[in-house]
């Protein structure tokens, strides 16, 4: 146990019981698909033929695999205003290098960054430079995988980030920076709007801005802006769970706490909805929902979209230090838009290739752009 400056940090290895992967693989071997939709297309949501697949995949899964992969970095607990919080710590060995926090996706957890922490910490040994060098503090956030269980109803994105920044004073950083994507940007642009001193900025991957309606808004629209708001509509007809986690919780809980298949169907975010051009591969799935599986927490993640609907929080404008990487097949971030409500973006780079969960996917450009936007 080690108390740092105000924090009780204790060690966490991440150990699962034989008998809850044994419990897994019996469940797996006893599912009941639901019959198949007519032409049993993503149109429909996860197809019966994806998760067949996916559940054969998942029986000869190797979960032990991927302990050993976190197991291979310091992992720590503490307690932040009553609530447990799971973190890995990694320090580069060049003593100046920047502390950054990750802040990981819904349905993501800590394994989003397994393949961006050496690059970050030991750049001179992938293509970069010393100084290019980070110290990364990796939290599971409140109520997902290994941050249970949840304590308390509140926990918005602002109240996350809050915690976040007592953990990064905690560990003796007064100085530091954050990166994040979907739920991790959301968090990572509170941090920008609290701007704490010693803020480095926060490097996001999306910008949620949206149209207001007022006058003259889109007159400096091009055929860029416009297909972004057709990839906004297109989310918001396939984004159903957003309605589900925010409004009954509990209800979808339920299914996900018991049937493992579930787990999988509902991580479809993971396949971009099936549009064809998600570059996550299905060991990098199954790893996410082995997590969310064995720790219990689907309904637990969830309340956070609960809690962030019934917040009431006014649109506030960020000033602080915002650097933006669009990934293709992403939400396209507008940028007269993110400009309106966010006064410093500093950084602003757009990728060819990569989507939703970039850091899965095309990690390598994602620490490029790290490495230029912390520079």
């Amino acid at each position: 146990m080690d108390t740092t400056t105000g924090l009780t940090i204790r060690p966490f290895a991440v150990e699962v019981p034989q008998a809850d992967l044994d419990d897994l693989h019996e469940r797996l071997e006893r599912t009941r698909f639901a019959p198949a939709a007519p032409g049993d297309s993503w149109e429909y949501g996860t197809p019966e033929s994806y998760l067949r697949d996916m559940v054969e995949r998942w029986k000869s899964f190797d979960w032990r695999a991927v302990e050993a992969r976190l197991g291979a970095y310091p992992g720590f607990r503490t307690e932040i205003d009553g609530q447990p919080i799971h973190f890995l710590h990694v320090r580069s060995e060049h003593a100046d290098a920047t502390p950054l926090l990750l802040a990981h996706t819904y349905p993501g957890s800590v394994l989003d960054f397994l393949d961006m922490i050496d690059p970050l910490v030991d750049p001179v040994a992938h293509g970069g430079r010393a100084e290019d060098a980070f110290h990364l503090v990796i939290p599971s956030v409140p109520g997902f995988g290994f941050s249970t269980p949840l304590v308390g109803e509140s926990w918005t994105t602002a109240r996350v980030a809050r915690a976040y920044d007592t953990l990064m004073r905690g560990l003796g950083y007064d100085s530091y920076g954050v990166h994040g994507s979907d739920n991790g940007a959301l968090v990572g642009r509170e941090l920008a709007v609290v701007d704490p001193e010693g803020f480095r900025g926060a490097h996001v991957l999306q910008l949620f801005s949206f149209p207001s309606g007022a006058d003259g808004e889109m007159d400096g629209f091009g055929p860029k802006e416009f297909a972004a708001l057709e990839h906004m509509q297109w989310f918001q007809s396939v984004g159903a769970y957003n309605v589900m986690n925010a409004s009954r919780p509990q209800t979808i809980a339920a299914g996900l706490a018991d049937s493992p298949v579930a787990v999988l169907a509902y991580h479809e975010l993971f396949e971009s909805f099936g549009n064809g051009t998600a570059l996550v591969r299905p060991e990098q799935v199954l790893a996410q929902a082995t997590l969310y599986w064995l720790t219990n927490s689907y309904a637990t993640a969830v309340r956070q979209y609960h809690a962030e609907q019934r917040a009431g929080a006014e649109p506030v404008v960020s000033t602080g230090r915002i650097g933006v990487a669009v990934f293709a097949d992403d939400f396209q971030t507008i940028r007269s838009l993110a400009e309106r409500d966010n006064a410093r973006i500093e950084h602003w780079s757009e990728f060819p290739r990569g989507g939703h969960f970039a850091a899965l996917e095309v990690p390598d450009d994602v620490v490029a752009d790290l490495r230029a936007f912390f520079a």
